[in-house]
């Protein structure tokens, strides 16, 4: 007997399929999203029964669409516990260097994918008239670089910040259906997604950015040896989930106060002298 039914996008790898294990081994069935059929018959065949692919890319209209309508036939009349929209892409680089379409490309992903997922998906959360389910809710995987925007990383962070604020208007449109959705703004988590960050540091970059490119790579791999296992991170998002207010924008990053917390209160101007000492802009 299942606990209830969930959604999440990006189940293939790291955060996604840590909670898709971790919804599972609390007795949920999920439904994840993924691109992939090769990685929907592996999950299956892992799962069972207790996981359910839906194939689409959130960056395509008409198949998200159609998943939605497939899943509202299969559900019968229930609805969803709860959407994590978790599934993005990090474009890295010097803004002075990328194309524009570097930066459309981000958003369609981590912003205009997640918007699209969530209306497809709004009816069976609970966003219609006369309900007979309980009202699910979202969770949307944001980032601290949404309030920590490094140089090099502007299209991930502003995309994430869009994601924040994007967040904070739905939750009060959804007041009057009761459907919650929160933020959970992590630190680095040990996923695949440190592997592919990767910074162009050979000579057809000018001079003047090289250099400074080679250390933050090096402090993109000293973060990453002190990052948040998935596992552990798929609990914090378990227990949000189970909270019945949770924090809206919760920050999940290793030594907060140091990192995060003791930075609030320090003008962003000296957070700039910061950066530029450590990186010898």
């Amino acid at each position: 007997m299942t606990k209830g039914n969930i959604l999440i996008t990006g189940a293939s790898t790291g955060i996604g399929l840590a909670c898709t294990e971790k919804f599972i081994d609390e007795g949920y069935t999920v439904y994840g999203s993924l691109r992939k059929q090769s990685d929907a018959d592996r999950l299956s065949q892992e799962h069972g029964e207790h996981f359910r692919p839906l194939l689409f890319d959130v960056t395509d209209q008409d198949a998200i669409t159609s998943e939605a309508n497939k899943l509202t036939n299969e559900l019968d009349g229930e609805g969803l516990k709860l959407l994590i929209n978790n599934a993005g892409i990090a474009v890295t680089g010097p803004v002075e260097l990328l194309d524009v379409d570097a930066f459309r490309k981000q958003y369609e992903v981590n912003l205009f994918g997640l918007i699209a997922v969530t209306k497809a998906f709004l009816p069976l959360l609970g966003a219609i008239e006369d309900c007979r389910f309980e009202p699910g809710k979202i969770i949307n995987m944001s980032s601290i670089a949404s309030k920590r925007a490094m140089p090099f990383m502007t299209p991930y962070s502003s995309s994430k910040a869009a994601v924040d604020s994007f967040t904070e208007g739905l939750r009060r449109e959804l007041l009057i259906y009761g459907i919650d959705a929160v933020t959970i703004n992590p630190g680095p988590i040990a996923t695949p997604i440190w592997g592919k960050i990767v910074l162009n540091t050979g000579d057809d970059v000018p001079e003047v950015y090289r250099k400074i490119l080679k250390r933050l790579m090096k402090l993109v791999d000293k973060e990453s040896k002190d990052a948040i296992h998935a596992n552990n991170f798929a609990d914090r998002v378990f227990k949000t989930f189970q909270t019945h207010r949770p924090k809206t924008s919760d920050v999940v990053i290793k030594k907060k106060f140091f990192k995060y917390s003791l930075l609030n209160m320090i003008p962003v101007r000296v957070i700039d002298g910061f950066i530029k000492k450590m990186l010898k802009i």
